[in-house]
């Protein structure tokens, strides 16, 4: 006796399964992103492609106990920390920077390095690209001029917090900087990330993509994206 069929409404019922399943994971445990500029290079790149934990930095984690809920251990922001946010200018969009200041930090930066509560960061991380001076970008909190691509509001808030050529992290915000350091709009542009616009931290780069050299052979081609995207692969720490 042949096997009976499996009828349309079953069917249905393992797609919209299958979808829910999938929504569950994207919006408690784990999501993707793509990297569109070049800010954190180069530890990450441009096409980048990062599967991001969102249970490590959920809101009350570090009052939960680390793993007490969810599949990966919870833990507090801390610096040096990379982390997937919503930008605060514009919270429809998500940024990716690295976390230098934690509340209660005082931050300024010398000639493009940065200094943390009186003492230089080391910070193997950071690239500094050729660049011409930026007395703003390089000398933060600079009050002297006000660079361009600085939010107005964030200009006028600088004003009135920095205190002995320093800016402390106020409680329940975080500074954060591009490793980019001479090409990444951040905390010095636009202010500090508020702990409720925190989405969480890259686990690894699964695939990346770059743009195609012109001309050569289709196959060619192909395969050494092939090569690029897979050979990219790597888990961030």
């Amino acid at each position: 006796m042949p096997a009976p069929r499996e009828g349309p409404l079953r069917a249905m019922k393992s797609v919209f399964e299958i979808i829910v399943i999938a929504c569950f994971v994207t919006t408690f445990i784990a999501q993707p992103f793509q990297i569109p500029t070049g800010s954190m290079t180069p530890t990450l790149r441009v096409g980048d492609f990062l599967l991001v934990d969102k249970q490590t930095f959920a809101l009350g984690s570090e009052h939960d106990g680390a793993g007490r809920y969810g599949v990966l251990p919870k833990s507090s922001v801390q610096r040096g920390d990379i982390i997937v946010f919503h930008w605060p200018v514009d919270p429809s969009m998500h940024l990716v920077k690295r976390v230098i200041g934690v509340p209660g930090d005082r931050i300024r930066l010398r000639h493009g390095r940065v200094w943390l509560n009186g003492e230089p960061l080391a910070e193997p991380y950071a690239y500094y690209a050729p660049s011409r001076p930026n007395s703003f970008r390089d000398e933060f909190p600079s009050l002297r001029e006000a660079d361009p691509n600085v939010e107005p509001d964030w200009w006028m808030k600088l004003r009135r917090s920095v205190a002995e050529h320093e800016l402390t992290v106020p409680p329940g915000q975080y500074f954060v900087l591009g490793d980019n350091r001479n090409d990444s709009e951040d905390s010095r542009y636009w202010g500090f990330v508020p702990r409720s616009a925190i989405v969480g931290r890259p686990l690894l780069v699964y695939f990346a993509v770059r743009p195609a050299p012109a001309g050569g052979a289709f196959f060619a081609q192909l395969r050494a994206a092939l090569r690029y995207a897979f050979g990219s692969v790597r888990i961030l720490r």
